[in-house]
C-alpha cells in the first residue's frame, strides 16, 4: 500500500513539473488565451503559402527544389544540349554548301572550257570557304556561329545561282552549234485586188510554180496545199522566179507558190511586187543544209570561217540574202587573223545553181549558206570548213551586252536612215552602241567608194568586237553573250571545237594580230541569173582576187602579215 502511494506521488510530481515547464514555454497562454489558436493558425497558413509560392515556376507548376550544386549541374547539361543542337544545325548548312560546291565543279567539268589551272584555283577557293564554315560551327561559340551560318547560306546561294547560269551557258553553246538548219518560208500569193481571202477560195485556180531552185520545197508545199484543200491542185511551171512574178502581175495566172526568201528577186523583176500582192497561206519548211563540219583541230591548225550577216531581224535560220560576206582565216599558233571582205554585189558564178552564169554574191545566200561557201571557195581557190551566221538582231544585242565597242573609222561621214539610224561618225576612234554600230556597218550611200568602203568598215567593226571580247573583264559577261548568241548565231562548229578555242585563249592569253583586206572591182550593170534585167553589180578585180587567195595561204603557213593590228583585249 505504501509503495503504491509513493508511486502515485511521484507521478503527480512529474505532472506538476511538466505543467510548469509548459507554462514557461507559453503553454499557459495556449490554454488560457482563446485567440491563441486562431493567430497561430493564421501565421502558419501565411508561412505555408509563401513556401508554396517559392516552389512554383512562372507557369504555376510545382517545381522540385534541388540543392544548389544540382541546379548548376542541370544548367550545364542544358547548355551542352543546346550547343550540340547548334552544331547539328551548322553541319546541315555545311552539307548544303558542300553539295553546292560539288554541283559547281560538276558543271564546270561538263562545260569543259577552263584549263586545269583555273579549275584547281576554283576548287581551292571552294575548299577554303568550306573550311571557314566548318571552323565557325565547331571551333567557335556565341554569335560567331550565327555569323558562320549566314556566311554559309550566302555562299551556297551564290554557288547554286552560278551553277544554274553556267548550265545555261552550256545549253547556249549546244543550241548555237546546232548548225546546218535553214527555214524556207513558202507562201501562196494572189494579186492585191483578187477576191480570194483564204486558201479554200483558190482551190479551183491554176497555181504557178517554179522548180529550178526549190524542187523539193515546192513539191512539199504543193503536197501540203493538197492536204489542206483535200484535192489535187492544177499547176503551171515557169523557168525563172522573175517570169513567175510577171505572170502573176500580168494576170497570166492568178495564184503562185514560191519561197518568200526570194522577195528581192521578185521585186527586181516587178517593181513593187510585194505591195501589189497578198499572201493567202504560209508554210515553213526546216531543211538541213550540207554538213561542212570537218574534224579540224582548231586549237592547233589554221582554219577559215565564213561570217555571214543576213538582212533579217528574226530567226537566224531563215534563208536570206547575205549582206555581210567575210572570211576569217585563223592561225592559232601564230595568233594571226586575216579578215577578207567580199562585196555583196560581186559578180560571180554560183556553183551548182547558175550553170556558170554570174550573179550577185548576195543572191547565193538565198540558196543556202553552203552555196555561199561554195561560191567563195571557188572565187579564192581556198577551203572554208566553217561558217557562222548572224542577223541584225543579234548584232545589236551582242554589242550592247559588251557595253559598246570602240571602232577606228578611216573616214568621217554621217549614216542615213536607210542604215537604221543617223549617226555622226568621226575619223578615228568612235564609241558605238549596238544600234550605232549596225548603222556604221550598213551605211554605203554616204561613202564615195560605196560598198567597197562599207566592207572595210565592217572589218574595222569586227576588229573592235574581237578586241572587246578577248578582254579578261568579259569573262563575267560570257553567260549573257552566249545566251544572246544561242538564239541569234548559228554555226557548224562543234561544241568541242568551240571549247578548244576558249581553253586555248585562256591558257595562252596572248594578243592576236589582225589584218584586213577587201576585194574590189568595177561597178557595172550586167545580167544576173537570179533576177531579170541588168542590175547593178561589181565586176571582180582578178588581181585583187589572186592577191587575197595568196594572203590566205600565207596565214595558213604561219606568216605574220605586215601591217596587222594588234588586238590587245582592251
Amino acid at each position: 500500500m505504501a509503495q503504491r502511494e509513493n508511486g502515485n506521488n511521484r507521478r503527480e510530481e512529474y505532472r506538476r513539473i511538466r505543467s510548469q515547464q509548459s507554462k514557461a514555454r507559453g503553454g499557459g497562454r495556449r490554454q488560457s488565451d482563446p485567440d491563441y489558436n486562431l493567430e497561430e493558425r493564421q501565421k502558419y497558413r501565411k508561412k505555408s503559402f509563401k513556401k508554396a509560392e517559392d516552389m512554383q515556376d512562372t507557369e504555376g507548376n510545382i517545381r522540385q527544389t534541388r540543392p544548389k550544386a544540382d541546379r548548376a549541374k542541370a544548367g550545364r547539361r542544358k547548355e551542352r544540349k543546346a550547343e550540340r543542337a547548334g552544331i547539328a544545325r551548322g553541319m546541315v548548312f555545311f552539307a548544303i554548301q558542300m553539295l553546292a560546291s560539288f554541283a559547281l565543279m560538276g558543271v564546270l567539268c561538263w562545260l569543259d572550257i577552263l584549263i586545269m589551272k583555273y579549275l584547281l584555283i576554283i576548287a581551292g577557293v571552294l575548299l577554303l570557304l568550306l573550311g571557314i564554315t566548318l571552323v565557325s560551327q565547331l571551333a567557335v561559340r556565341g554569335k560567331a556561329k550565327i555569323i558562320g551560318k549566314v556566311f554559309s547560306l550566302l555562299v551556297s546561294v551564290t554557288l547554286i545561282i552560278g551553277s544554274f547560269y553556267l548550265y545555261k551557258t552550256g545549253g547556249a553553246l549546244l543550241h548555237m552549234t546546232r548548225g546546218t538548219t535553214e527555214i524556207h518560208k513558202m507562201v501562196v500569193v494572189v494579186r492585191e485586188n483578187d477576191k480570194a481571202q483564204e486558201l479554200s477560195d483558190v482551190s479551183d485556180y491554176t497555181f504557178g510554180v517554179e522548180y529550178a531552185r526549190n524542187v523539193s520545197n515546192t513539191e512539199r508545199t504543193i503536197e501540203n496545199v493538197n492536204k489542206e484543200l483535200k484535192k489535187h491542185i492544177a499547176t503551171k511551171k515557169y523557168d525563172e522566179m522573175g517570169t513567175l512574178a510577171k505572170a502573176l502581175i500580168d494576170e497570166e495566172i492568178d495564184v503562185i507558190i514560191y519561197d518568200s526568201n526570194y522577195n528581192d528577186v521578185m521585186n527586181q523583176a516587178v517593181e513593187g511586187f510585194t505591195e501589189k500582192t497578198r499572201i493567202l497561206y504560209r508554210y515553213n519548211i526546216e531543211e538541213n543544209t550540207q554538213d561542212t563540219t570537218l574534224n579540224v583541230p582548231v586549237q592547233s591548225e589554221p582554219f577559215s570561217v565564213y561570217l555571214s550577216g543576213i538582212d533579217t531581224y528574226g530567226d537566224v535560220a531563215t534563208q536570206s540574202r547575205s549582206d555581210v560576206n567575210i572570211i576569217a582565216t585563223v592561225n592559232p599558233k601564230s595568233r594571226q587573223i586575216l579578215l577578207v571582205t567580199t562585196p555583196r554585189d560581186y559578180y560571180v558564178p554560183i556553183p551548182g545553181i547558175s550553170g556558170g552564169m554570174p550573179d550577185k554574191l548576195t543572191h547565193a545566200g538565198q540558196y543556202g549558206v553552203d552555196v555561199s561557201i561554195d561560191t567563195l571557195e571557188e572565187l579564192y581557190q581556198v577551203e572554208i570548213p566553217f561558217y557562222a551566221r548572224l542577223n541584225f538582231t543579234s548584232f545589236v544585242n551582242i554589242i550592247d551586252i559588251l557595253g559598246g565597242v570602240d571602232v577606228n573609222s578611216e573616214l568621217a561621214f554621217t549614216t542615213g536612215t536607210d542604215a537604221g539610224a543617223i549617226v555622226e561618225i568621226k575619223q578615228g576612234i568612235n564609241h558605238l552602241d549596238g544600234k550605232e554600230a549596225l548603222a556604221f556597218a550598213r551605211e554605203r550611200h554616204a561613202l564615195d567608194d560605196g560598198d567597197n568602203q562599207r566592207g572595210k568598215n565592217q572589218e574595222a567593226l569586227i576588229t573592235a568586237i574581237i578586241q572587246k571580247m578577248i578582254a579578261p573583264s568579259m569573262i563575267v559577261k560570257a553567260t549573257d553573250i552566249l545566251a544572246e548568241m544561242s538564239d541569234s548565231v548559228e554555226t557548224n562548229m562543234s561544241m568541242k571545237q568551240i571549247r578548244a578555242l576558249i581553253k586555248q585563249q585562256l591558257q595562252n592569253g596572248s594578243d592576236w594580230q589582225i589584218y584586213s583586206v577587201a576585194a574590189d572591182g568595177m561597178p557595172d550593170r550586167r545580167e544576173c541569173y537570179s533576177i531579170a534585167g541588168t542590175p547593178y553589180v561589181t565586176v571582180p578585180n582578178e588581181e585583187t582576187v589572186a592577191q587575197i587567195g595568196g594572203l590566205i595561204n600565207r596565214v595558213e603557213a604561219g606568216e605574220i602579215l605586215e601591217g596587222s593590228v594588234k588586238a590587245e583585249g582592251k
